[in-house]
């Protein structure tokens, strides 16, 4: 396998040189895209596959020129820069086409997932005053069913169909004539500062409607730490992000982050019914080079028989989006010989913190902080905490980081929470070790505090996911009259497993051998599936939400 410290030799002191300036004026259809396209146009950007096994691939040349006439689209039906499009497609080509038109003409894309109901897009098309939607003919009646409540939508957009009403893709293609290439420079159409608004993420909290995380034109240049120092790609790698377009992390890996370096993207068009495992025959099909995978995906594939796979072209493989148990990590390390780089970002961020292939990964650490950004870990009142003290995640914004968002859109009090003083507080904790590296601990709400002892429920799925007969688990806190709270913990079982008394024992006297005793959980409850995010994250809130009111309704009768 080829050397993977290519991009990055020496953290240290690309860490303490490290300088990003930004231009005035910055377009990344027009800077980054046109300019590939120019300098190759054989280079490869996109091999879109899907699960039937379908194969399309597509150049910088091919995604200048259809960005192009798909702006010349949106401009003829009066969207202009400023303006707000909803992006809800799949993992289609379209996806793209339509983002780097939206870029290119200052329009803010907004991507949605296609699972959103119509009382979801209502509330996201009012709250962002939304002027457009681009959607499929699946999802489609979604839009219709809520429109006429929509006072700010003006347009809606199909690619795949011709439905009264909506106007459609294949037919401004064909008909009357193929709308130019050449993206045509009309009145309204400006370039595009730095700082103007470039995407607007809606983003769920624990508590409330998601909140609108606006980035500006400047984002790409941000990923430039996510694409060439973590993932460490080169021009003619192969990298591919499993994500859903509908997210942010979909930037980081199937947008931003590749192009920004030359390199070539694997589109997985996933519809029908999954299996991770059906991943590792695309890994070996298409030599993927470089692969990022949430934990979720990770925990499936170590199912499988990885020795049976030819992965000699994959040299680096990188997870974030919550911390990876090191039982993971071994087994993916043992299958394939290959170390899985954590890092740590939010939709608000880029990559932040990580694990660059120049340093040692340490199983369940997030890495250090990235280059071009200062971070701290805080108690309460604002103070640095020492090491091996938990703290949370403070990171300065004076100077103003390249990748951080603007703020959330109409909500000062969101603003006003997450920004104090100089600094950014992302609502995570974490310690860090004397060496430097961060560990993450939990969002502040998932902190358990039973007996005076703080618990962060990673840990404890740590050494629940090392039992034999677990497949997942989530940790909460469970109300408890004695001590506050206890550890509970939701497990979904390994075929061939039954809940039993005696598993409940076995796993409890298996946690208090592996973790600190006092972390074992004194609750367990056996689930068929966990709540989780788009992303494949555990959604603790559900689960501390529904003990709560339990515990409620149970002092109540």
């Amino acid at each position: 396998m080829s050397d993977a410290r290519h991009n990055m030799h020496d953290y240290d002191e690309i860490y303490a040189k490290f300088q990003q300036s930004v231009p005035e004026y910055y377009n990344f259809g027009f800077d980054v895209i046109d300019k590939l396209a120019g300098e190759d146009r054989n280079r490869l950007a996109m091999i879109w596959v899907n699960q039937e096994g379908c194969e399309v691939t597509f150049t910088f040349r091919q995604m200048m020129n259809l960005s192009n006439s798909a702006a010349n689209m949106l401009l003829k039906y009066g969207i202009k820069k400023g303006d707000r499009v909803i992006i809800m497609l799949t993992r289609v080509p379209e996806w793209w086409i339509f983002a780097l038109a939206c870029i290119k003409l200052g329009a803010v894309f907004c991507p949605c997932p296609t699972m959103l109901t119509g009382k979801d897009l209502k509330y996201r098309i009012n709250a962002a005053k939304i002027r457009m939607v681009i959607t499929d003919r699946e999802n489609a009646p979604k839009v219709d069913e809520i429109c006429n409540e929509c006072p700010s939508l003006r347009s809606r957009l199909v690619i795949d169909a011709e439905i009264p009403g909506w106007i459609s893709y294949r037919e401004e293609q064909d008909y009357p004539a193929p709308v130019s290439r050449r993206l045509v420079t009309m009145t309204g159409m400006e370039r595009t500062k730095s700082g103007d608004p470039l995407v607007i993420y809606f983003t769920s909290g624990t508590t409330g409607e998601p909140k609108m995380v606006v980035h500006n034109h400047a984002l790409p240049l941000g990923h430039i730490t996510t694409g060439r120092f973590w993932l460490d790609l080169r021009q003619n790698d192969l990298h591919f992000t499993l994500a859903d377009t509908g997210w942010a992390k979909s930037s980081w890996g199937k947008f931003f982050g590749p192009w920004m370096e030359g390199a070539c993207i694997l589109v997985y068009d996933i519809r029908g019914r999954f299996k991770a495992t059906e991943l590792l025959p695309i890994l070996e099909k298409y030599e993927v080079t470089v692969f990022c995978a949430p934990p979720t995906v990770y925990r499936m594939l170590i199912l499988a028989d990885l020795k049976k796979y030819d992965l000699k072209e994959l040299r680096h493989c990188v997870s974030a989006g919550e911390p990876l148990n090191p039982e993971v990590i071994r087994v993916w390390k043992e299958g394939t010989g290959l170390v899985i780089y954590e890092g740590y970002g939010q939709t608000e961020l880029v990559l932040v913190i990580g694990t660059f292939p120049c340093m040692e990964a340490r199983p369940g650490s997030m890495g250090k902080p990235s280059p071009g950004w200062q971070i701290e870990l805080h108690d309460d009142d604002g103070k640095i905490v020492p090491p091996g003290e938990v703290g949370r995640i403070a990171i300065r914004v004076n100077p103003r980081p390249v990748g951080m968002f603007d703020g959330y859109l109409n909500d000062k009090e969101a603003n006003e929470s997450a920004f104090l003083g100089d600094f950014y507080y992302t609502g995570d904790k974490a310690y860090t070790d004397s060496d430097g590296y961060f560990w993450f601990v939990g969002r502040d709400d998932d902190v358990i505090k039973s007996s005076g002892y703080r618990i962060g429920p990673f840990e404890v799925e740590s050494a629940l996911l090392e039992h034999p007969a677990v497949k997942e688990a989530a940790v909460v806190g469970s109300p408890d009259v004695i001590r506050g709270m206890i550890v509970k913990a939701f497990i979904v079982l390994k075929e061939g497993n039954r809940p039993s008394e005696q598993l409940v024992k076995d796993i409890q006297k298996f946690v208090k051998k592996t973790t600190a005793p006092y972390k074992y959980p004194r609750a367990i409850e056996f689930v068929d599936d966990l709540p989780k995010t788009i992303s494949g994250k555990i959604r603790r809130n559900v689960l501390r939400e529904k003990e709560l009111k339990e515990s409620s309704s149970a002092v109540n009768q």
